[in-house]
């Protein structure tokens, strides 16, 4: 199992990227997935995610509005649609997957996920 992030880029405050997670040798739509994020000198968070289901998600307070977290089953991606971005939001951002216990599942924790990617970078500037 390989998760791929991409989509990470440089842009000014108020613009928008949208980060996809790719997954490898699985189809994505069996996991539970999650965007993470580590500020520079910052311990990482969970920003978002994702049940299987699709029926529950999950955003932290910073992102609520702005965030989106959604599945191309067609693609076998997670993505991460980020708008009104703001400087705070710079970040390296790592996706990750998990089988759920149920369908509905929406885990929170990054110990939770067994599966991780590495990261791509988003810079936001003032």
């Amino acid at each position: 199992v390989q998760l791929q992030a991409s989509g990470g880029g440089r842009v000014q405050a108020g613009g928008s990227l949208r980060l996809s997670c790719a997954l490898s040798g699985r189809t994505f739509s069996d996991y539970a997935a999650a965007w993470f994020r580590q500020p520079p000198g910052k311990e990482r968070e969970i920003v978002a995610a994702l049940s299987v289901s699709g029926s529950e998600t999950y955003y932290v307070d910073s992102v609520k509005g702005r965030f989106t977290i959604s599945r191309d089953n067609a693609e076998n991606t997670v993505n991460l649609q980020a708008d009104n971005l703001k400087p705070e939001d710079t970040a390296v951002y790592y996706c990750a997957a998990a089988i759920p216990s149920y369908s509905s599942d929406v885990y929170v924790r990054e110990g939770q996920y067994a599966y991780r990617g590495q990261g791509t970078l988003v810079t936001v500037s003032s």
